[in-house]
């Protein structure tokens, strides 16, 4: 069945994940639904006690069986241990067919790949994978399926039931041996837990990890004992140094801080810059540079931001400690400097519930005026993809990209119109992550092309001086430097599908044709 963004959903898909496909950015509004529930363990006798010795130990007290759904969050991305350290355990236990929900996966799981092959995981739940498991799930070496979903689209599967979470392992900078959870107060903070809040309210049992077990009570909880089932203190529970890697780091490429300075010159001439206007970008390199030089303008027009939200690095605390916005809505932070601002009054933790989900009564993303987003590609359509890469492998994550895209006033996207000898700006995106409907300006090194869909932006842009071009034409630029790109040759099997933020099918992913083998 052809879907909204045109692309061919097979219908066995359909039939084995019970879904339908995307029909659009607004198909679900207004949608009425009874949200799911955990099984709750009740603690009445005061002399309980949840704290576990050892993995193994919580492991068992918490009924692991093959076939379960366990859970983790990522906010020590390329730090973290929590993942490795419990799917260890788990296959020294033999235990087998799991399936694992994570808010993402990385390079710092590259350790458990060998358990995709064995069995022990058979399915993978994500806003993404990067690594060795991405690679290994194109070729092929996962039984079952990777769904890859949003950050709101990942809440809306767990509190609808759809995804029931039997384990969630949580880990948390500091603890008391009741089970009050804070992202700070450790030797390894990560500022906030907002990924797992909704494990915490919906699976049927919570494990809290920890490395720094500290006394009773550890207020204010970023996640209550009233959630948190058992205890356990390891050695360590990650390395929050890198978290600041890859992607988010500020940038010295000439050609990143040229086009910064063109998002920042458009974003200017909008009629959303005005004061009190609300502000979110991704943690690209350009991303970053942006903030940077609008943090200038909004201090020679004395301009003032309502609330920044989102993944937050030290250039939007910065505009908190400058006195430039009134709040921080913080749902994960990308650096120390973003961590340690978590302290400062007006920096407010949120859910990724909040943020994002699209089944809720009302998101952050909704009310967001502005949104600078990357890509590894963008279409003639605008569609984006931020998931496949180049070679037809897994190799990003969806993250808050869809659920800010479908909420901001004004969607850009900012991506250099070559990406290693490969054109970023292109006739179809392998796969799309991100409907076109929903993004309104590309930004590029040799122009800025403006959605046709948005007459409003292509009006009060008439005048500015800027190099704007339709995308069609900064596609056939792309392709005149370097040649039309051959299509990734896939196979037939599909080994994940892409979900829309309603949970509707936006794309199928295939084992790439290179690895495709007969059984």
């Amino acid at each position: 069945m052809i879907n909204a963004v045109g692309r061919d959903i097979p219908e066995d898909i359909l039939a084995q994940t019970n879904k339908e496909i995307f029909h659009g950015s607004n198909y679900y509004d207004g949608f009425e639904y009874k949200k799911d529930g955990p099984k709750t363990h009740c603690v009445i006798n005061s002399n309980d006690v949840k704290l576990v010795p050892t993995l193994h130990e919580v492991l068992e007290k918490c009924g692991i069986r093959d076939g379960m759904t366990v859970s983790f969050h990522h906010h020590f991305r390329d730090g973290d241990y929590v993942v490795n350290m419990v799917m260890e355990e788990i296959h020294k236990m033999g235990i087998k067919n799991i399936t694992i929900c994570a808010s993402s996966l990385g390079k710092a799981h590259d350790q458990i790949v060998p358990y995709l092959e064995d069995g022990t995981v058979t399915n993978i739940q994500s806003s993404g994978v990067r690594g060795k498991i991405g690679e290994a799930i194109s070729n092929g070496k996962l039984k079952g399926l990777a769904i890859m979903r949003s950050h709101g689209g990942r809440v809306r599967a767990i509190e609808s039931g759809e995804t029931h979470i039997d384990i969630a392992f949580i880990g948390v900078p500091s603890c008391d041996e009741y089970g009050n959870c804070r992202g700070i107060g450790g030797k390894a903070n990560c500022g906030v837990l907002s990924y797992a809040i909704v494990d915490s309210d919906y699976a049927d049992r919570v494990v809290a990890i920890t490395d720094c077990l500290v006394p009773f009570p550890n207020f204010p909880a970023h996640i209550s004992m009233t959630k948190v089932d058992y205890v356990v203190v390891v050695d360590s529970i990650g390395d929050p140094s890198k978290i600041a890697t890859g992607a988010a780091k500020p940038t010295t490429d000439m050609r990143k801080l040229m086009m910064a300075d063109y998002c920042t010159q458009f974003v200017v001439n909008t009629p959303f810059f005005k004061d009190g206007f609300s502000y979110q970008t991704g943690v690209g390199g350009a991303s970053i540079a942006s903030t940077i030089s609008l943090a200038k303008v909004m201090k020679e027009r004395n301009i003032r931001m309502r609330f920044g939200v989102g993944g937050l690095t030290k250039p939007m605390c910065d505009l908190l400690n400058n006195d430039q916005v009134d709040c921080l809505l913080d749902t994960q932070d990308f650096d120390l400097d973003a961590i340690e601002n978590v302290k400062l009054a007006r920096h407010h933790r949120i859910s990724a519930g909040e943020y994002a989900d699209p089944f809720n009564k009302g998101a952050i993303v909704n009310k967001l005026d502005f949104v600078i987003l990357a890509a590894l590609e963008v279409d003639v359509h605008f569609n984006c993809n931020v998931v496949v890469g180049s070679d037809g492998v897994l190799t990003g994550a969806q993250g808050g990209h869809p659920d800010t895209a479908a909420g901001a006033k004004c969607t850009i996207v900012i991506t250099p119109l070559i990406q290693g000898r490969i054109p970023a700006v292109c006739t179809d995106v392998t796969t799309v992550t991100t409907p076109g409907e929903n993004v309104d300006v590309v930004i590029t090194d040799y122009g800025i092309a403006i959605n046709p869909l948005r007459a409003d932006l292509l009006e009060v842009m008439k005048n500015v001086d800027l190099p704007f071009k339709k995308i069609e034409e900064l596609r056939d630029i792309a392709y005149s430097i370097t040649g039309a790109p051959e299509k990734v040759q896939f196979g037939e099997r599909i080994v994940g599908i892409i979900e829309a933020r309603d949970g509707t099918i936006m794309d199928v992913v295939r084992q790439v044709k290179a690895f495709e083998y007969s059984e």
